[in-house]
């Protein structure tokens, strides 16, 4: 595929993420995402025959913006439980986002899980989130938790996604805000020693 055409498929998976993540997948369709890009419908099929093939292609993507906001927190301390803390503030970084349509992640996930005529597989579905569960066991490995750093790690991960639902369902910025702090001082009470 030539650069006109790479550019092409960016910019269908650019606009099928921003659709999906607003509106959802299954609200989306081929003219939706058409309308967004300017890219003829006819033409999409280019680049992707199926809607599934698209939504595979955005989880893709998601996975890769989700391993350079680790990466960022990751070149910015070498201490894990600072590491930990920095991740625990992403949320506030897309605050209107995240109040206005919710996790990025979280959505489509739980959208895609109920969904049994989805083509795409548990694997791709969960691959965000095992992603951040695997860097969160990893940062409390290296804080000393042998056998509880799974655990702590999905624990932190629910906190934050069960924060993110109830500011998007309830519009709260300052729910979103409190809350965060309160799984920071959560996550300094269990790495203190």
């Amino acid at each position: 595929m030539g650069t006109k055409g790479s550019a092409n498929r960016q910019r269908i998976v650019d606009a099928a993420d921003r659709l999906f993540y607003s509106r959802g997948y299954n609200q989306t369709s081929f003219s939706d995402i058409s309308d967004e890009t300017g890219i003829p419908r006819g033409n999409f099929y280019y680049y992707f025959k199926t809607k599934e093939e698209i939504l595979e292609a955005v989880v893709e993507s998601r996975v890769a913006i989700f391993k350079s906001m680790l990466e960022q927190c990751d070149s910015k301390s070498s201490d894990p439980r600072e590491r930990l803390l920095l991740f625990v503030g992403l949320p506030l970084e897309n605050e209107e986002q995240i109040v206005q349509y919710g996790c990025p992640i979280g959505t489509l996930s739980s959208e895609l899980a109920k969904d049994q005529v989805n083509e795409i597989s548990n694997a791709k579905l969960t691959a965000v989130f095992d992603l951040l569960i695997e860097w969160c066991t990893q940062q409390f490995h290296l804080l000393g938790f042998d056998t509880n750093a799974k655990q702590y790690a999905m624990d932190l991960i629910a906190r934050l996604q069960g924060n993110t639902i109830i500011a998007n369902v309830y519009g709260d910025s300052e729910f979103l805000m409190r809350t965060t702090n309160d799984v920071k001082k959560w996550l300094k009470q269990i790495t203190s020693n």
